[in-house]
C-alpha cells in the first residue's frame, strides 16, 4: 500500500487529520466534525492531467521527470503487497492478508498515479455488501458471519491498475465452415426391436477465407498488483473509468494507496492478451459462415498510450484454520468477490441428512429396496 508520508490533512478546527469522505467531494474530520471542500480542477486542467503517456516511451524509462516519484516502501513477506506508511507509523496490518508488515528505509522510483476513481461507497455500505454475500454462501462457516456483524474493520484501498489505449490493424488466414444436411439410413433400436430409419445429419463444407480487420481500444485495463489472487482483482469490474479524477492526495486522505507490482510491460502484455480475444471475435464475425477455423492472426498495433490510476477496493483479511482468507468489495459499485472457507462440520451434517432423507424416500416407495419386509 504505497502511500506516500509527506501529506498531512490538519483540521482547520481542532488539528485532527481530516478522512475523504466517500461519495462526496470533501474531506471530514471524525474527531469535531469539520468538513473541508476538495478544491475542483478547472475543465482544461482536468482534460491535461488525464492524458495517457507515450508507450513507448514508458517502456524505455523515458518519460518526464514529472511523470514519476521517489517512494518509500516495503514488501509484505505473505502476500508481496507493497506496503507503504503514512504519517509516523513504521508498522502496521497488511489488509490484504492480516500479516504484521513493518517500514524499511529502502525506496525506488515509480510511475505517479495519473488519477483515480474516488471511493463512493462507506465503510459500514462496504460491510453490508460483505455481509450478504457471504450470508448467501453454502457451507460457509459461522465465524465468517460474525466477523462482519461485529463491525470487525475494513480497509479502504486504492489498488494499482494499468490502461492501454491502442489502434489496430489484423491480418488473418482461416476457413468459414457452411453447415448442409445429408439424408442417411440408420439402424435405431425401438421397444426391442432394430430398425432403418432415415434421419438428417449435418456436414460442413470449408472454404479458405483471408482478410483485414481493424478495431480501436480504449482504456482496457489490467490489474497491477500481484498481492491479490488475478481473478479477485480482475473481476470486480465493472468499473465505471467516466468518473476518473485527475490524482489528488486530497482523496487518500484516511486510506491507503498499494505500490504497483506489475510491471508497465507485463501490464501491457496482458492488455494484448485481452485484445487478441477481442480481435479473434472480429476475425471470426468478418470470415462468417456458420462456424470459423482461424490459421493464423497477425496484429500491428499504433498510437499505443498508457494511464496509471487507482481504483477504490475496501478489503477484509479473515483467519480460519491455519489459513487467511481475502474479500474484496469494489468501493465504487458494490461488487463482491472472495477466497471462502468451507465448513466441513456443516457439509458432514448435510450429508448425514441427505442420507437419511434417500433412506427415507426409499422406504416410502419400496422397502424392499432396503431388505425390508413390504409395508401393510
Amino acid at each position: 500500500m504505497a502511500v506516500t508520508d509527506q501529506y498531512h490533512w490538519p483540521c482547520a478546527q481542532c488539528g485532527a487529520d481530516l478522512r475523504y469522505a466517500p461519495g462526496q467531494t470533501e474531506l471530514k474530520c471524525d474527531h469535531c466534525g469539520h468538513v473541508q471542500a476538495i478544491a475542483a480542477k478547472p475543465p482544461r486542467a482536468k482534460a491535461r492531467a488525464l492524458t495517457e503517456h507515450d508507450l513507448a516511451r514508458g517502456l524505455a524509462d523515458d518519460l518526464p521527470d514529472t511523470a514519476s516519484e521517489e517512494v518509500r516502501s516495503t514488501s509484505c513477506p505473505n502476500c508481496g503487497a507493497v506496503v507503504e506508511f503514512q504519517g509516523a507509523n513504521h508498522a502496521t496490518e497488511c489488509p490484504f492478508c492480516a500479516t504484521p508488515v513493518v517500514v524499511d528505509t529502502g525506496s525506488h522510483r515509480h510511475i505517479k498515479p495519473q488519477a483515480l476513481v474516488p471511493f463512493e461507497l462507506t465503510e459500514d455500505q462496504a460491510r453490508d455488501a460483505l455481509t450478504g454475500w457471504l450470508g448467501s454462501l453454502w457451507f460457509a462457516p459461522n465465524g465468517l458471519l460474525e466477523y462482519t456483524r461485529k463491525g470487525r474493520t475494513m480497509a479502504g484501498i486504492y489498488a494499482p491498475f494499468w490502461t492501454f489505449d491502442a489502434d489496430t490493424v489484423s491480418d488473418y488466414e482461416g476457413q468459414r465452415g457452411e453447415h448442409y444436411y445429408e439424408t442417411e439410413w440408420v439402424t435405431v433400436t425401438v421397444n426391442g426391436k432394430s430398425e432403418r430409419r432415415q434421419q438428417q445429419v449435418q456436414k460442413t463444407r470449408w472454404y479458405r477465407a483471408s482478410g483485414r480487420v481493424s478495431r480501436q481500444f480504449d482504456d482496457v485495463l489490467t490489474m497491477a498488483s500481484t498481492s491479490l489472487p488475478a481473478r479477485l482483482g480482475n473481476d470486480l469490474t465493472p468499473w465505471d473509468l467516466d468518473k476518473l479524477e485527475p490524482y489528488s492526495p486530497d482523496y487518500i486522505a484516511g486510506f491507503q494507496a498499494e505500490g504497483y507490482t506489475v510491471s508497465l510491460a507485463d501490464g501491457n502484455a496482458q492488455a494484448h492478451q485481452t485484445m487478441a480475444r477481442v480481435i479473434e471475435g472480429d476475425v471470426r464475425a468478418d470470415i462468417g459462415g456458420d462456424v470459423q477455423r482461424i490459421d493464423w492472426v497477425k496484429t500491428a498495433y499504433s498510437n499505443e498510450t498508457f494511464k496509471h490510476v487507482l481504483l477504490p477496493v475496501w478489503t477484509a483479511a479473515y483467519k480460519y484454520g491455519g489459513k487467511s482468507y481475502r474479500f474484496l468489495v469494489n468501493g465504487q459499485t458494490g461488487e463482491v468477490q472472495g477466497e471462502r472457507p468451507y465448513s466441513w462440520w456443516k457439509i458432514g451434517f448435510a450429508v448425514v441428512g441427505a442420507v437419511i432423507l434417500a433412506v427415507g424416500a426409499a422406504y416410502l416407495y419400496d422397502p424392499t429396496l432396503l431388505g425390508l419386509p413390504p409395508r401393510g
